[in-house]
């Protein structure tokens, strides 16, 4: 990374956390490294739109925070994308295929009209483990493995505050939604999508009938009541994929020699169903036990984690 432009002295960092159906643009205080709560703005969000579609809604965010503010701005950005350049790499995976190829740094700096001299873009789950070591769950912690769950796995292996991409200690990039299990792709088991397939096979007596359409299944936050009511095909639609998330990782947080695994994500709010069979899959015959904890910020990590990364590009203690 390169040094940004000047910024007044103890100007607030802007800083966008990009989802695929919501982006989130707020102001980071320097003083505290904490979001100002008056500044936090949280607008829907089309994966599947348009590239213009895309960016004119981030860019509407980023607009709605109060002017005085630092002109370099840190964004989270879900992968596959060049954080170097700025550049959507979206290739079948399903969501921003539009931004392919697109400079998004560029695209944004002109909506942004003046106000954004750089653009400091890094992984959403890098930001979000960031986040929670500054002030979180990972604090103190001098190796952590940190998870985001929702629609897919986000993750982020982190030595001193630093991801770590590659080398021999960490999943391909640095990223567990690379791993496969079974032979398979992890995400085809531990996913959103995987989990309602999961159960709708389960709920299927001996497998008879039709398969559903899978927009009539219920979503994960239904199927996460129906856990807790005792329904046996959505209980064991979660235990079969938490077990598997945990399977797949232990050899990598042993690797790793992390000393805790903090979880954050929409899925992670079904801690009760989460923890218990990820916990199983992480030492299935005894091994060294590491602390699986819930993130302690997870709707402001991100954008921690995003001011920390701009200060410490552009040399700010």
């Amino acid at each position: 990374m390169t040094a940004g432009s000047p910024r007044p002295a103890g100007a607030p960092v802007p800083v966008l956390d990009i989802g695929g159906t919501h982006v989130t643009a707020a102001l980071v205080d320097p003083a505290t490294g904490r979001p100002v709560p008056s500044s936090v703005t949280r607008r829907p969000l089309g994966s599947h739109a348009a590239a213009d579609g895309i960016l004119d809604a981030v860019a509407l965010a980023a607009l709605r925070l109060p002017a005085g503010h630092s002109p370099s701005w840190g964004v989270a950005m879900p992968g596959p994308f060049d954080y170097d350049t700025g550049v959507g790499r979206f290739t079948g995976i399903g969501k921003f295929e539009s931004l392919s190829g697109v400079d998004v740094g560029a695209g944004l700096r002109r909506r942004l009209a003046g106000r954004a001299e750089r653009l400091y873009f890094l992984n959403d789950a890098d930001a979000f483990a960031l986040g929670e070591y500054r002030a979180g769950a990972a604090e103190g912690h001098g190796r952590a493995v940190c998870l985001t769950l929702g629609t897919g796995i986000g993750s982020s292996f982190l030595h001193t505050g630093v991801p770590v991409h590659g080398g021999t200690a960490v999943p391909p990039g640095g990223h567990a939604h690379r791993l496969s299990l079974h032979g398979r792709p992890l995400e085809e088991t531990v996913s959103r999508r995987a989990i309602r397939l999961r159960y709708a096979r389960l709920a299927r007596p001996h497998g008879g009938g039709t398969a559903p359409e899978e927009h009539t299944l219920p979503d994960v936050h239904d199927l996460a009541v129906l856990a807790g009511q005792g329904d046996p095909a959505a209980s064991e639609a979660f235990r079969y994929a938490f077990e598997a998330l945990g399977q797949a990782l232990a050899p990598w947080i042993d690797r790793f020699e992390a000393t805790v695994v903090v979880v954050g994500g929409s899925m992670a709010r079904s801690w009760d169903l989460f923890r218990p069979a990820f916990t199983r899959g992480l030492t299935p015959t005894g091994g060294r036990a590491v602390p699986v904890l819930p993130a302690r910020h997870p709707a402001e990590a991100a954008l921690t984690g995003a001011a920390h990364w701009v200060r410490g590009a552009a040399g700010a203690p």
